[in-house]
């Protein structure tokens, strides 16, 4: 069965072969006029140079950490010694995938305004095939990450038996997802803080303060603007998305390992193999997918989204049949596990990801009720808009928890053959089937991601257009595009949040297996549960639980239940004051330039843009430590205080509140965005409206919301598992 890995490599392969192509046939495009190809390369620069500042960061912190790793490791032993260079291969792929993705959307923007100048669906072309590009390459260098470390652990791993051997390998290249959820949450919380600095800045003095147009040239803040769009919402994106892929599949490739430890090399093996194989096929079928997607001239927002749906929707389909297929080449002979089981976990996850999407976009786009609700309740003043929204994204949480509650419990039972006793086998194959069902939903990543990553490129492209002072059609096609891609992008973040609660229970039950080898680290080969003397390297999930005593009636796990639920509004409170804080140097900074440059707003001088860019970097890179380091030290000191049951109690009460927050906040925030663009259509008075002015005011609160501390969450869930999981040895050595 062995031969079937060289699959992974081949689809790594395929993958980054047609991101390549896409981004060939996007460079083919022309940019359009000199003025539009200026205004390109000022977004361009300020991209790129505000990532170069942020890597030197970023790197500063990882070599620390790579260190502490290492010490922990080869002087006090209570490390795997492959886990400091696991631990910076995974925040390079993770930083590579983001770094490749922006680069991408600051060459595709003003070539998607120079097509959506032909036809709508040039402009939609260009925009969805370069988001395809962000996609293609997070599957791509994911899968080519796993592969790579599954062949160099098999050739340098030695233990006892070839069982023991297949733990340490699955639970080692877990650690490498520490490095790209860390990268992540640098990359999100970073990149959030720009883009919602310069954002706010531009809408409040630009929009209602001064009266002008969005993306209007007399904006200074304007260019920043543009340049957040790809450092927040393409690079912090696709950071994001490249460590959830990885997340799901290796946590799942870990419990495959433990829930089949007693069951033979081959049925390890083939446990390993699988959520390996889906991903694979995965990255095929979105191609497809993408191939399928365009639309016809004239279309409105349903068209658009049925044109997108299309793509995701075969795409999700053809994994659905294919797991079948994959399953059953794997299991068909075996008589611990059913295929047909498997298999359906995995369609349990595929369409809780199809139901999570739906209820966001219904919940996000102005072709249906809420937000046109919300629109509506500008008539009456900001003050309205601010609370129908916060009401609306509350509302929002129900159908995705009540989803994520049921694919919980069907994933679980579908594995474990409907087996109600709660042995240690039958949690081991229902939890390994959690895991799967995240694989699942995650399998279509190539193609959800393309129509997330599409929202920005669609949002610079207005911008460039407004800025190039093209024909009104052309702004008119490019905002149609770009309300398309609040709506995608609020779905792309829904997406991520649900598979962050399944992976997320994944990575408990990876911790409880890097518990066991940490007490092998340790020297301790006897331990006793319940006043019976059992063999530690054969304990079970259950023997572990019971042995540290991991029970609702425990006060430590109580309290690491109150902590973990306090984390998410801790994090949240510090990056939307970090916003708040950058928003505000950003105001000052542009209603300065409005009163000290004369002839700003007559057109006959030109704003300072490169300051507001200096602002915002500054801003940014100065706001971004202390949530991202809070999210680091908490599960180490934690697990240091507390031991095992006080972190198992901070990962369910992280988990918990987490999910919850990160759906309302993104839900809430996508529904301010896109009421504002209801209202700019000509509804409730159009633009320049009291009811605009209220809705641009509700956009404004939304936007750290929606891009900064909403989707930031879901990395804030894993990164503290995976904290939790490195730290492991140390937790266990020092309790």
């Amino acid at each position: 069965m062995t031969y079937l890995f060289y699959l992974v490599p081949v689809a790594a392969l395929i993958a980054l072969g047609f991101a390549w192509y896409f981004f060939r046939q996007m460079m083919k495009e022309s940019e359009g006029t000199v003025t539009m190809k200026q205004i390109a390369q000022f977004v361009r620069e300020g991209a790129m140079a505000y990532l170069k500042q942020q890597y030197k960061v970023v790197t500063i912190v990882f070599v620390v950490l790579a260190i502490f790793f290492a010490v922990l490791a080869y002087v006090f032993h209570v490390q795997n010694p492959w886990v400091p260079f696991a631990f910076l291969t995974g925040g390079f792929f993770s930083g590579l995938a983001g770094f490749v993705g922006m680069k991408t959307a600051t060459y595709a923007s003003g070539r998607t305004a120079n097509a959506a100048m032909r036809s709508l669906n040039g402009g939609l072309k260009v925009a969805f095939r370069s988001g395809a590009v962000m996609g293609l390459t997070v599957v791509g260098l994911g899968l080519l990450d796993i592969a790579i470390w599954w062949f160099v652990l098999n050739a340098f791993v030695a233990e006892a038996t070839v069982a023991q051997k297949l733990v340490v390998i699955t639970t080692t290249m877990l650690t490498f997802g520490m490095g790209a959820s860390t990268q992540a949450l640098f990359a999100r919380v970073g990149g959030g803080i720009y883009t919602k600095a310069a954002d706010v800045g531009a809408d409040l003095v630009g929009k209602v303060e001064a009266g002008i147009p969005e993306d209007d040239p007399r904006n200074p803040a304007t260019i920043a603007d543009n340049v957040g769009d790809n450092v927040g919402d393409v690079a912090g994106m696709g950071a994001d998305l490249y460590e959830s892929y990885c997340g799901s599949i290796l946590a799942t490739m870990a419990l495959g390992a433990s829930a089949f430890f007693s069951s033979g090399e081959t049925m390890q093996i083939k446990a390993i193999l699988a959520p390996m194989l889906i991903a694979s096929i995965g990255v095929v079928l979105s191609i497809l997918g993408i191939y399928v997607v365009r639309t016809k001239e004239g279309a409105g927002m349903d068209d658009l989204l049925k044109s997108l749906s299309r793509g995701t929707n075969l795409s999700s389909i053809l994994i659905a049949v294919a797991t079948f297929g994959v399953m059953w080449v794997l299991f068909k002979d075996s008589e611990l596990i059913q295929w047909w089981g498997l298999s359906l976990s995995v369609v349990v996850g595929l369409l809780a990801g199809v139901i999570i999407g739906q209820a966001t976009e219904y919940y996000t786009s102005h072709s249906y009720k809420p937000t046109q609700k919300l629109a509506e309740a500008g008539q009456t003043g900001p003050a309205t808009v601010i609370i129908s929204g916060v009401g609306l994204g509350m509302l929002s949480t129900a159908i995705p928890v009540v989803t994520i509650a049921v694919a919980i419990i069907l994933a679980y039972m579908c594995a474990n053959g409907f087996d109600l006793s709660m042995s240690a086998q039958s949690l081991s194959q229902g939890l390994y089937g959690i895991g799967i069902a995240a694989v699942g939903m995650l399998s279509t990543l190539g193609i959800t991601l393309a129509t997330d990553a599409y929202g920005p490129i669609a949002d610079n492209a207005g911008g460039n257009a407004q800025m190039s002072e093209l024909d009104p059609e052309v702004r008119k096609r490019t905002d149609v595009l770009d309300a398309l891609g609040n709506t995608t992008a609020a779905t792309g973040k829904g997406f991520a949040i649900g598979s962050a609660a399944l992976t997320g229970l994944a990575l408990l039950a990876s911790y409880i297996e890097e518990i066991k080898i940490g007490l092998g680290h340790i020297g301790k080969q006897i331990m006793s549960v319940s006043g019976e003397m059992i063999d530690a390297a054969q304990a079970t999930i259950p023997d572990i639980m019971a042995y540290y005593h991991v029970d609702l009636m425990n006060p430590t796990v109580l309290v690491g239940v109150f902590i973990g639920a306090m984390m998410s509004f801790l994090f949240c409170g510090l990056t939307m004051n970090a916003v708040g804080r950058a928003a505000q140097s950003m105001v000052t900074e542009v209603r300065r330039q409005f009163r000290e440059i004369k002839g700003i707003l007559t057109r006959e001088a030109t704003p300072d843009y490169s300051r507001c860019v200096e602002i915002s970097t500054k801003g940014a890179q100065r706001e971004m430590l202390l949530p991202s380091f809070i999210a680091i030290l908490v599960p180490v000191l934690v697990g240091m205080i507390l031991g095992v049951a006080g972190v198992m109690g901070l990962l369910i009460g992280g988990l918990g509140s987490g999910f919850v927050l990160a759906v309302f906040m993104s839900n809430s925030g996508g529904a301010w965005d896109n009421a504002k663009k209801y209202v700019e259509e000509g509804h409730f008075g159009g633009k320049n409206s009291e009811t605009h002015k209220a809705t641009v005011t509700g956009d404004t609160v939304g936007d750290p919301f929606k891009d900064t501390s909403g989707p930031s969450l879901n990395i804030l869930i894993k990164l503290m598992s995976m904290v939790s999981i490195v730290m492991a040895g140390l937790t266990v050595w020092m309790h």
